[in-house]
């Protein structure tokens, strides 16, 4: 036990350590959102490069079972509040933006490629793409009066543009898969992708009154979102010179989530599909899918 405490300590030491070295021997505001310092050749600070630390492979003869499994992160839920804040970007740091806003930065400047219309991964979609259901532009009634005068085009100052923010997403969905490794014997998670869940601005007449109105902006697999993810920083309130990224959240599962879907002969029909009594019932039976992946697990080690 000892032993544990003592590497756990050392482990968040050398975090804190390079953290602190960013910040105390900055020598301008824009270097503290680096992701770290460090001394070329010539003595002058450049910045780290770092990545996030590759899975490693899985040969298709050591997984001896595995499923597919879809599930709901509610953002008004207490402990999934890191991927949703913060919702206000003027005030914060340049390094610290909720998890939609890593991912729509990450498409639209190229980092991220692999983006779908669904999770099956059938089409892929673009960032202009995207853009047409996640912003509007409005003309003012001052803007129609100046058409009406003759006017070619109508100015900018009577244009109003609206476009989906963070706070406009009310859940994330996603798409992982549960395996038993035979080789190590353990249970094992590999998230595939993910999706933000959010209005389409597309049609000005739709109001979203509840979150079944809304519905998946897009889907992005994982694997090529992580560079960005694992950049993007989460406020760490236990000790705020030792931030975690979205990358390791995600990984280490550390939210609380739902199953609405688990992959079966039906379609893959979602759980609201054939339970439709009540939320209730809809709750209890990703319940009974979670109790069965564990079990599994303990299934392996009983004699």
């Amino acid at each position: 036990m000892k032993k544990i405490l003592i590497l756990l300590l050392a482990f968040l030491s050398i975090g804190n350590l390079s953290i602190a070295q960013n910040l105390f021997n900055a020598k301008s505001p824009q270097d503290i959102n680096k992701q770290g310092l460090v001394k070329d050749a010539d003595g002058n600070l450049i910045e780290e490069v770092k990545k996030p630390l590759d899975y490693a492979y899985i040969s298709d003869r050591d997984v001896m079972w595995s499923t597919t499994v879809w599930e709901k992160i509610d953002l008004s839920q207490k402990l999934n509040m890191p991927f949703y804040f913060p919702v206000d970007t003027n005030s914060i740091d340049a390094n610290r933006r909720s998890l939609f806003d890593a991912l729509i930065s990450g498409i639209k400047t190229g980092k991220i490629t692999e983006v779908y219309e669904d999770d099956y991964f059938t089409q892929k979609i673009s960032y202009s793409e995207i853009s047409q259901f996640t912003s509007r532009v409005d003309t003012m009634q001052a803007g129609l009066d100046e058409l009406n005068n003759g006017s070619a085009s109508v100015s900018s100052m009577y244009l109003s543009k609206q476009d989906v923010k963070s706070e406009n997403v009310s859940e994330f969905r996603l798409k992982g898969i549960w395996y038993f490794d035979k080789r190590i014997g353990e249970m094992k998670y590999r998230l595939l992708a993910i999706a933000p869940v959010g209005e389409e601005l597309r049609n000005p007449e739709v109001i979203y009154d509840t979150p079944a109105d809304r519905f998946e902006l897009f889907w992005v697999w994982f694997p090529d979102a992580r560079q960005v993810l694992y950049e993007a920083k989460v406020f760490n309130p236990n000790n705020t010179s030792f931030s975690l990224s979205f990358d390791d959240l995600l990984n280490a599962r550390r939210f609380e989530s739902t199953i609405y879907k688990e992959d079966n002969i039906y379609g893959d029909r979602a759980i609201q599909d054939y339970v439709k009594t009540s939320a209730m019932f809809q709750l209890l039976e990703g319940n009974k899918i979670k109790s069965r992946i564990r079990d599994f697990e303990i299934d392996m080690w009983s004699y």
